[in-house]
């Protein structure tokens, strides 16, 4: 069994089967969705690997053919799986670049300073990467993952600095001189 942490990626999540030769519709988080495979074989959080055999784009997802899954009830078992890969097998970050897994486990603080919680997820529901944040006590809260909701981002001090007008966490001054 793998431990889903900062030595490996989430790079794909396996959706419905696709066919009836053991493909797979797969939402994939690489750059360029049919590299998928380029990684070489992914695993899953039990320790299975899966090597991609051939990958093609479909509408908003990937179609994959593993070769480790032969038929289309192999295919269906798989709805769900989150496939990783080693961070080792990945290319390295470059100047203000991460992985959207370095970001969990930051702390949050407004631009005061003000510690608001913790990073606990990132998603993507297809409108934009949204951030998850857990303060320490009360709900947790979603703020967009864009520049002007989150001007820094600083792994080696482990923090973001949230503005929390663009983040949606406070409403704009009312009095406040608006710009044209």
């Amino acid at each position: 069994m793998i431990d889903a942490n900062r030595d490996t990626i989430l790079l794909a999540v396996i959706g419905g089967a696709h066919g009836i030769k053991g493909e797979v519709r797969v939402r994939s988080f690489t750059e360029d969705p049919e590299d998928l495979g380029a990684y070489g074989p992914l695993t899953d959080v039990k320790g299975r690997r899966y090597t991609v055999v051939s990958a093609r784009a479909q509408k908003n997802v990937v179609v994959v053919r593993f070769k480790e899954v032969t038929d289309r009830n192999a295919a269906e078992l798989l709805n769900g799986t989150e496939l990783f890969v080693d961070r080792a097998a990945l290319p390295e970050e470059g100047e203000d670049e991460f992985y959207q897994a370095d970001l969990v486990g930051l702390v949050a603080r407004l631009v005061d300073g003000t510690v608001i919680g913790e990073v606990v997820a990132f998603h993507d529901f297809g409108a934009g990467d949204i951030l998850e944040i857990a303060p320490e006590a009360g709900k947790s809260v979603m703020i967009p993952f864009t520049e002007a909701a989150v001007p820094e981002v600083d792994l080696d001090l482990g923090f973001i600095q949230v503005e929390p007008i663009a983040a949606g966490l406070v409403p704009p001054d009312e009095d406040a001189p608006r710009e044209a």
